[in-house]
């Protein structure tokens, strides 16, 4: 079969291949436990599906504009202008089929081929393969000094003058990261002044524990005019718990906005009008389901730190925003990919390979499940790696014995 470079090349995603292997085995009865998933547990806000249930009784489900309806744009210059301090006109936003579409259409909107994208390790799975996508070349930056937290001498050390784009994701998937406003601010005005585009994935902005600070990026930029190349994505996915409703969007200047909404337009035309009522409803409605995610993301979140600390050699750094937690599980297996599959084969609990993210010998492990799930998963991987636990675990009624070195 003749494939193109880009078919031979981008490979399928990684967590999402995940959610299918887990609904397979869910519906074979096997008892596995997801502890990889990237999406909340709590139901969409009442406000959303109202509102949805609303439009969908008038039977009007038509066709929306390619970059968002009206009264979506409205929401999100409401949105922009509580959470950033910033007024747009709608001319600056773009809706799309959640945050991913609006990154990828800036992408395709601002690169040509060889151009280059920066971002930090780790790194959301999806980047590189975006990147590629355009015919562009990605960038993983490790931070020098071993953290989760890029330096600014990291970023300027691999700008070279194919530099098209740097992305920034924080808090940070999968570290749970926030990066301090110090270097929010470096990179802004660093990016200004070498004219790169900057692209702030903040899909998990409100999101963030013990009262760790986004960083706003318009509070450190200086030029807001229509050569601005700051780019803000964000979305309903995470903090509204609204993963299956595909609704995000971007701000940017006028004119690369409509750029984007042109290759919106011929890839999927504009998203669903149902999905964004649902969406206008989440960000007008009562915001005190946010809140109550995070205190039970936060508790979450204690539990599974708690239990992942009681390893003895593995390395964590507490994350303090998302809902995952990145762990150094290097002193018991050097691959990820294997130790993953290994955790799945033995003892059926899903964990993210830490090399997806650019970084080896790690595990993303989701905290966005229930209390009973983070304890009986951490629970089996300890009796699947720790030579010192018991010799025998009950999955159910089937007992396991360790037979294996």
């Amino acid at each position: 079969m003749s494939l193109s470079l880009i078919g031979k090349n981008v490979g399928e995603s990684v967590t999402l291949k995940l959610n299918e292997t887990f609904a397979i085995l869910k519906a074979k009865g096997e008892p596995v436990i997801h502890l990889g998933g990237g999406e909340p547990k709590s139901k969409a806000p009442l406000d959303a599906i109202t509102a949805l249930a609303a439009h969908l009784n008038t039977g009007e489900v038509r066709y929306a504009p390619a970059d968002g309806s009206p009264d979506m744009k409205r929401a999100v210059i409401r949105y922009t202008r509580d959470n950033y301090g910033r007024s747009v006109e709608p001319e600056n936003i773009i809706v799309s089929s959640g945050a991913k579409q609006a990154i990828m259409v800036a992408l395709q909107a601002i690169l040509d081929p060889q151009d280059e994208v920066i971002f930090p390790a780790p790194y959301w799975v999806s980047y590189p393969d975006m990147v590629r996508l355009c015919g562009a070349i990605p960038v993983p930056v490790k931070p020098e000094d071993g953290s989760f937290t890029p330096r600014i001498q990291d970023i300027v050390q691999n700008v070279t003058s194919y530099t098209k784009a740097i992305i920034i994701n924080s808090p940070n998937n999968p570290s749970g990261a926030v990066y301090p406003p110090e270097f929010i601010s470096e990179i802004v005005q660093f990016a200004e002044k070498k004219g790169i585009y900057l692209i702030m994935d903040d899909i998990y902005q409100k999101l963030v524990f013990g009262g760790a600070v986004v960083a706003n990026p318009f509070d450190y930029a200086t030029d807001f005019s229509e050569n601005s190349k700051l780019i803000i994505v964000n979305g309903v996915s995470k903090a509204y718990a609204m993963t299956g409703f595909r609704i995000g969007w971007a701000v940017a200047n006028k004119a690369l906005i409509k750029a984007m909404s042109n290759i919106q337009g011929h890839q999927t035309s504009g998203p669903s009008i149902l999905l964004q009522k649902a969406a206008i409803g989440a960000i007008n409605g009562i915001q005190s389901v946010v809140s109550s995610l995070n205190t039970t993301l936060e508790n979450n979140k204690r539990v599974l730190v708690r239990q992942l600390n009681a390893f003895d050699g593995v390395h964590l750094i507490e994350p303090q925003g998302t809902f995952y937690a990145f762990a150094d599980f290097s002193a018991y297996e050097k691959s990820s990919k294997k130790l993953s599959a290994y955790l799945l084969e033995k003892v059926r609990v899903l964990t993210v390979p830490g090399i997806e993210f650019g970084m080896e010998g790690y595990l993303r492990i989701s905290f966005c499940g229930g209390i009973k799930d983070i304890n009986t998963g951490i629970e089996r991987i300890k009796w699947a790696i720790d030579p010192n636990s018991p010799n025998e675990l009950y999955i159910g009624e089937r007992k396991l014995v360790r037979d294996w070195a």
